[in-house]
């Protein structure tokens, strides 16, 4: 039987970070004999050991291609599958498990409305709103599509704060707008976008939403029905999972008038030489053998993430944010990047004029494990004039400590470039 979430040792309501950290076998672990302090969540998240144990599960023992098997092996696999499905419709609280589509990544997942939504529907003049907030790729899809078909690509601009100018926002939504493409929560900043008021502006003229989740779905609940858009979609390796994952939420209704992205094996009801007829949903949009192992995976992952609980994380992540953003504005000469009203996890900064890849590079040998760059968000640095910043991103089993560890190799940062 495939480990589950529930085989882990329980986690009381009340976040209890020890016990969490237990879970994580990355966690305990020596770099430059240093104790690892890793803070590149946006980056990528560690993995429980329940999603470990699961992965080398499947392939010990599960191992076999997906639909039309007769074997006993193909039908376990297959099932678990398809619950793997059910439990991201859980987690999303879609109404119907065929509006989960499995995608190698968020990127795909865009990629894939773009190329479906986009060429089906865009026109010429037809306009694409887009926010200054914007990781590439939920930029680049959407300027390839405006490319092909004619339509203008437009951008809500951000403030010193690092949030969205609402008023510009509204101002840009027009009735030439068709879609409207959104983050939930920036990588590069931590803002958190008023995406409720955002999908309300769109549905006012009409426009299609995509909300680009990838960063929101490990650190807060997310509900697909409440917040009313036509695409969610999100990167498995983000919320504890696996790599190699991804998921588009589609409205059942939208993903039916699209055409397929791609062809091939299990996304047909029929090929003939003539001609070919596409199968329902969701299969219609995961044209060959797909990602097995990963997508049940993914869900022992999502099950982990429940078992802790929104409340406890969110309160827990919360508290360490306010402590570092604190902490940080005690560094000499550090300049913190993004202080929007609302924000999570993501403390990003520069340090007067030294690159924030020597930054990166003198911290990581005290051990702690930061991102250095533009974070695939370079108009936001260009909007600050800035080339890259050095960026810590909390999770679940970080703790004040690691906080302190980062402070500490700062000042060794700065004995060193002055």
């Amino acid at each position: 039987m495939t480990p589950t979430a529930s085989d882990t040792p329980a986690v009381p309501a009340t976040l209890d970070v020890a016990a969490i950290r237990a879970l994580f076998p990355a966690l305990h672990q020596q770099v430059y004999g240093k104790p690892l302090v890793y803070l590149d969540n946006a980056a990528t998240t560690q993995k429980p050991q329940v999603v470990i144990d699961a992965l080398r599960h499947y392939y010990e023992r599960d191992n076999a291609n997906v639909h039309r098997g007769v074997h006993a092996l193909s039908e376990k696999a297959t099932a678990a599958f398809e619950g793997a499905r059910k439990t991201v419709q859980r987690f999303l609280n879609a109404r119907s498990e065929r509006e989960i589509i499995f995608t190698r990544n968020a990127t795909e997942s865009i990629n894939l409305v773009a190329r479906a939504w986009g060429d089906s529907q865009l026109k010429a003049d037809d306009e694409v709103l887009i926010t200054a907030l914007e990781h590439h790729s939920n930029i680049v899809p959407w300027q390839q599509a405006c490319a092909r078909t004619g339509a203008v690509l437009k951008v809500a601009p951000i403030d010193d704060a690092g949030d969205v100018v609402m008023d510009e926002f509204a101002r840009l939504v027009s009735p030439r707008t068709k879609m409207v493409a959104v983050s939930h929560l920036s990588n590069a900043l931590g803002t958190i976008n008023p995406v409720e008021q955002m999908v309300a502006l769109a549905r006012s003229v009409g426009a299609a939403v995509l909300i680009d989740g990838s960063q929101a779905v490990y650190h807060m609940a997310v509900d697909v029905q409440a917040l009313d858009p036509d695409f969610y979609v999100f990167t498995g390796h983000k919320v504890y999972g696996p790599t190699g994952i991804g998921v588009l939420y589609g409205r059942e209704a939208v993903l039916n008038a699209m055409p397929p992205f791609m062809g091939g094996g299990d996304m047909i009801s029929s090929v003939t030489f003539e001609k070919s007829e596409w199968n329902e949903l969701p299969y219609k949009f995961e044209a060959g053998t797909p990602n097995i192992a990963d997508a049940i995976v993914l869900a022992v992952a999502i099950e982990f993430v429940r078992s802790v609980g929104f409340e406890a994380i969110g309160t827990h992540e919360a508290a360490l944010l306010d402590y570092g953003t604190r902490r940080l504005q005690e560094v000499p000469g550090l300049t913190l990047v993004g202080t929007a009203k609302r924000k999570a996890s993501v403390l990003s900064f520069v340090m007067g004029d030294m690159h924030p890849h020597d930054i990166g590079t003198i911290v990581d040998r005290e051990g702690v494990a930061i991102r250095t760059g533009h974070h695939c968000a370079q108009p936001v640095m260009d909007r600050f004039g800035i080339p890259a910043t050095a960026r810590a991103s909390l999770a679940m089993y970080n703790t004040t400590d690691d906080i302190d560890a980062l402070v500490h190799a700062l000042g060794r940062v700065r004995q060193l470039l002055g």
